[in-house]
């Protein structure tokens, strides 16, 4: 029963002063819903980027050209040309704990077709790639490897390229020009959509050894893609990988990799470790709203002792003990700070689904961050309510009843 009455004091005196109340709640409420809009953006951001390095294709392993040293100045990672065909070769005949391997050969040219042209990334993969990637084709077919073999002018576009050369047509069976050589586009990919670095669908895939030897005139290639067989041989099919490529590159004991090699479990780490760095820093920024809201409830609460001197007094005077004094006004802070953070879990959820809904960013709710957030705004009452609190207990009764 005490606890009720504590709490309807609390209310009936909020109540009182409604506007002032509602004011000094603005400061926790944004403080709250800063935290959690903050957070929910952050969170979101990560589920994000571990689904486009998801996308990026299944148990994935990269092998990429390492960094060329000048006057040792690195020229930066794949500056220095040392992946070749044989090296695919050898891991194809060689790895056990691989499924798939595909090298892959980079060259950007006008594309001419349909009476359009469009500037794009010319890629050079193997037969295997589309399994590596687990990227489906919405028409037509994939090349072979006795296409790769027989270095056939066939091309697979991607769904932005098909659409830009051969808009409300069937590309299957179209005619293209890539540096004024004529391809055959036998299949079209299906759409993956953007990620960080762009669109996905921006690409025209060709036969590895087309891009070589018709296009780029060069005898290296730039990566090789692999999928290990199962998630869990992962780190044993990496240290397979670099064994085979030291020996096809010759590379005695005690030198230096001229590769690098990165797994899908290696992206998504790096993305989670900087986007957890990324949230925690947003919610400490948000964080700090709720301090200053803090100060809000201590600055209102002190008046409010100051105007209810004699209202102090009276209760001292007629039997009423310190700490009940002291209860009261903890009570009062700590309602003021709870009916803020209840508001400001509403408005940071329905701002945060707006977000979702309408600018393109992924936001992501965590229950919780809202329990933490409505904690601490029960804390900021306690802590910042116990002063003006400890204040009125020890006022004098007798000082307090002659208070103007």
């Amino acid at each position: 029963m005490k606890i009720k009455k504590l709490l309807m004091a609390a209310l009936k005196s909020i109540r009182k002063n409604g506007m002032r109340s509602l004011l000094t709640m603005l400061g926790i409420i944004i403080g709250v819903s800063a935290v959690i809009i903050m957070v929910a953006v952050g969170q979101g951001t990560q589920v994000a980027i571990e689904e486009q390095i998801s996308s990026l294709g299944t148990n994935l392993i990269m092998v990429r050209s390492g960094a060329e040293r000048s006057g040792g100045v690195s020229r930066g990672s794949g500056s220095q040309k040392s992946l070749t065909l044989n090296d695919v070769e050898k891991l194809q005949k060689e790895a056990t704990l691989l499924a798939h391997v595909s090298p892959m050969v980079r060259v950007n040219a006008q594309v001419i077709g349909g009476g359009n042209n469009w500037s794009t990334s010319i890629t050079g993969v193997g037969a295997t790639y589309l399994t590596i990637k687990d990227w489906p084709l919405s028409s037509g077919v994939f090349f072979t490897e006795q296409d790769e073999k027989a270095l056939r002018k066939i091309a697979v576009l991607g769904a932005d390229v098909a659409e830009e050369l051969f808009p409300n047509q069937d590309a299957v069976g179209q005619q293209i020009r890539i540096r004024n050589v004529p391809f055959k586009v036998v299949g079209v990919l299906e759409s993956k959509g953007s990620s960080s670095m762009g669109s996905q669908d921006d690409l025209v895939m060709v036969p590895t050894t087309t891009a070589l030897y018709r296009l780029s005139g060069d005898r290296y290639i730039d990566s090789i893609e692999s999928s290990a067989v199962s998630m869990e041989q992962m780190d044993a099919a990496q240290e397979e990988m670099t064994t085979l490529l030291r020996q096809s590159h010759r590379l005695r004991d005690g030198e230096a990799d001229d590769f690098y090699i990165r797994t899908q479990s290696d992206l998504v780490s790096r993305a989670s470790s900087m986007t957890t760095t990324l949230t925690l820093l947003l919610g400490a920024i948000a964080g700090v709203s709720l301090i200053v809201g803090g100060i809000g409830v201590m600055n209102i609460m002190l008046v409010s002792v100051t105007e209810r001197t004699r209202e102090i007094g009276i209760r001292l005077a007629i039997g009423g003990r310190g700490r009940d004094i002291l209860t009261q006004f903890m009570v009062e802070a700590v309602v003021l700070s709870a009916l803020g953070g209840t508001m400001g879990i509403a408005f940071g959820i329905g701002v945060a689904d707006l977000i979702d809904r309408f600018s393109g960013l992924t936001t992501v709710v965590n229950t919780t961050v809202i329990l933490f957030a409505f904690g601490f705004s029960g804390a900021v009452g306690v802590f910042f309510g116990f002063y003006p609190a400890r204040k009125a207990a020890a006022l004098n009764p007798i000082d307090a009843l002659r208070y103007e």
